[in-house]
């Protein structure tokens, strides 16, 4: 014990809390501005973008893909969008990181495109199974080669044609959800995908935001391939789990002092 270098904290109490802080960004909606605004005519700004490892993923994977993004930079982004086909063959493995979000999405929007590519990321993500989001791509007849029991890395042919499907999923999945709507973007036909139960809407209202068409009734999303994607404005919100230790931290003090 005397050859490690020990480190000690010290915590003492306090009767009061002041002053203000914007807490880090929805990671949700950070990891669809880029690949929304990627695929948008146009340049989209975003502000309040997560810098964290997974959004940074994403970010880099679109870099990778041919889009030109500046940033970030104290949360602004921007991203210099090259349109519905104007994504380019990767020369390298997109790396996912540790970021399932990433790899679900991507898979749905690179199921369409013209080229093959090759998704990956680090030991853990590699145990995830993908199942749940390549049984519907294939459904739409899209070519995608995994692992045993569809784990990473996935090869994802391109120059297929897609078609839309109705379909139900097995179990409720907001990243399956929009897995689907976005290769949906690609198809021919409205696609549809019907939950068990309500889970976030996160894509349907930012493919709105970019002036997609998208149908919504209960527990059942429709969009129409075909569409195009308009650069916007984003402001992401902060992130609610985020802002609890300040919220728990302001609720105990005793004298506390609001901005």
């Amino acid at each position: 014990m005397s050859d490690l270098n020990l480190i000690e904290f010290h915590a003492s109490s306090t009767q009061s809390m002041s002053g203000s802080a914007r807490v880090p960004g929805d990671k949700s909606i950070s990891h669809r501005s880029i690949m929304m605004g990627s695929i948008a005519e146009g340049t989209t700004e975003v502000e309040g973008f997560l810098e964290g490892e997974d959004a940074l993923a994403t970010m880099n994977a679109f870099r990778a893909l041919g889009v030109k993004i500046e940033g970030p930079d104290k949360g602004r982004v921007k991203v210099h969008g090259v349109g519905m086909h104007g994504l380019k063959a990767p020369r390298q493995v997109l790396d996912c990181g540790n970021s399932g979000t990433s790899m679900r999405l991507m898979s749905g929007l690179l199921a369409g495109q013209d080229f093959d590519c090759m998704l990956t990321g680090d030991s853990s993500l590699g145990k995830r199974p993908m199942k749940r989001v390549i049984d519907p791509l294939v459904l739409m007849g899209a070519r995608i080669e995994a692992q045993e029991g569809g784990r990473p890395p996935l090869h994802i042919h391109g120059r297929t044609t897609l078609k839309a499907i109705d379909y139900v999923l097995p179990m409720a999945s907001a990243q399956v959800k929009s897995c689907v709507l976005l290769a949906g973007l690609y198809a021919e036909g409205t696609t549809t995908v019907t939950e068990p139960a309500v889970t976030r809407d996160h894509t349907e209202r930012m493919l709105r935001g970019f002036g997609v068409e998208v149908t919504t009734e209960g527990s059942r999303a429709s969009v129409k391939g075909g569409q195009t994607l308009k650069a916007t404005k984003i402001d992401v919100p902060s992130d609610i789990s985020s802002a609890a230790f300040f919220m728990v931290a302001a609720s105990i003090a005793r004298k506390r002092t609001l901005p």
